[in-house]
């Protein structure tokens, strides 16, 4: 499935998990200009929708998973545009690949830096909104780190952001 162009500008959409015991919002906020890295994807389908398809200014709901309350955290937009995940090079790194080389590398990430953080947006409260029936995380037996989102689903979720927030 490609994901969506929005019309006239050509933004895309995605959600990216992270662990928050890994990167969390709040690390994304207190990074050097609140980017980071997106390190440590090992699945070819996801690093092909960052080396491939993400541009610049793409932006992204900011999953956290594998937590007690797995949800969307924030919205970021992709900052720098794919180069190869210098872990996979690391002997001690959990996501050193013996088979990548400097000159062929496997894997790749991009670099996104904050929009906003969000009020938690939880799996579960996800699930109760039809209009987001169709989207990837939701379908069973998903597990992909990073998925498209379309146009409609991401204004969507910024909207329900954006009515969850605190008023100023």
């Amino acid at each position: 499935m490609k994901p969506a162009k929005d019309s006239g500008a050509g933004v895309r959409h995605w959600l990216m998990k992270s662990e928050p015991s890994e990167v969390s919002i709040d690390d994304l906020a207190a990074a050097p200009r609140a980017t980071v890295p997106w390190f440590g994807v090992r699945n070819y389908q996801a690093r092909n929708f960052m080396r491939d398809e993400m541009k610049l200014d793409d932006l992204v709901l900011f999953y956290h998973s594998s937590c007690p309350e797995p949800g969307i955290a924030g919205i970021a937009r992709v900052s720098r545009l794919a180069y190869p995940d210098a872990t996979q090079f690391e002997r001690k790194s959990p996501y050193f690949d013996p088979k990548a080389t400097a000159a062929a590398p496997r894997w790749f990430n991009v670099e996104v830096t904050l929009v906003r953080k969000t009020p938690l947006i939880s799996l579960d409260e996800l699930r109760t909104y039809p209009e987001l029936a169709a989207m990837r995380v939701l379908q069973r037996g998903n597990r992909l780190s990073i998925t498209p989102v379309t146009a409609a689903e991401y204004a969507f979720i910024a909207r329900l952001a954006a009515r969850k927030a605190p008023a100023p």
